[in-house]
């Protein structure tokens, strides 16, 4: 999709606590964070270089009345790589653990490659998913000549110690630096591969809008009126052309929850009320 910015991976803060634990999937482990909360759960998808520890702001500002479950997708944070980053890969990760967890009905929210994943994951479910969000991103990406993530493939993907590690992503040691993981027999390393996080962003153009348009539940599309991914011109359509679609600007680029994360609780807050 597009490159992130300083600080893009934000630590968990607030009151609410999630307890982390993993899914096994054909000897692969696929982790996760469960908010808790005794409403209605709320599968949040992140996207590139990024974590589900990401929505913890998120999962606070909605309280006990909604149980947020936000998956470290294959390859991101504490999750094994995987094989492969195909869109039916992801999908099938997802079902697994919505399935694992016994979610008969859930709403789906998802920025950039989780977006896309979501609007996938609901077209495949749709007497499950009660409600679809979309943070900022588009139903239609077109390819690139360059992957705009091929700045990782420089990083080194460990090092022998954490210092280390840090010195050697240089510029983009403030982006990644709170998100680094020890390494089990000793070392450290990022919380993605290089290699597998280009090849996903690859994987990621294309043409969605089938997915997008194959359900009829009420769906939310959150636009960052100076996005880098989506322009007004493609949410005008996302919008006019899914039946029961609300349309939500904010004044932000396509990091949403960085550049203005109350904005994105608000609009979240107003729009799960009235499901």
């Amino acid at each position: 999709m597009t490159p992130v910015p300083a600080n893009s991976i934000a630590p968990m803060r607030g009151s609410v606590r999630p307890v982390r634990a993993a899914l096994d999937i054909d000897g692969r482990s696929l982790s996760y964070l469960d908010f808790g909360g005794v409403g209605r759960p709320l599968l949040a998808l992140h996207g590139h270089l990024s974590e589900g520890a990401s929505f913890a702001a998120l999962a606070d500002a909605l309280g006990p009345g909604w149980r947020v479950i936000a998956p470290d997708q294959r390859g991101h944070g504490d999750s094994d790589r995987a094989d492969g980053y195909t869109r039916a890969g992801y999908v099938a990760d997802l079902r697994a653990l919505v399935d694992h967890l016994g979610l008969d009905r859930f709403t789906v929210l998802g920025h950039s490659l989780g977006a896309i994943n979501a609007s996938h994951l609901a077209a495949e479910l749709p007497e499950r998913v009660d409600a679809l969000i979309n943070l900022d991103t588009a139903a239609f990406i077109p390819a690139q000549d360059a992957s705009p993530l091929a700045f990782v493939l420089a990083l080194p993907y460990s090092a022998a110690t954490r210092e280390e590690l840090l010195h050697a992503l240089g510029p983009a040691a403030p982006m990644l630096g709170g998100a680094l993981r020890p390494l089990p027999q000793g070392g450290w390393r990022l919380p993605f591969h290089p290699q597998d996080t280009v090849a996903s962003e690859t994987a990621v153009h294309g043409d969605h809008w089938k997915q997008w348009l194959a359900t009829s539940c009420p769906a939310l599309l959150l636009h960052g009126t100076s996005s880098q991914v989506l322009t007004a011109e493609h949410a005008a359509e996302m919008t006019t052309r899914r039946h029961r679609t609300t349309y939500a600007p904010l004044d932000a680029d396509h990091f949403l929850q960085l550049r203005d994360p109350e904005g994105v609780h608000a609009a979240v807050q107003t729009f799960l009320a009235g499901i």
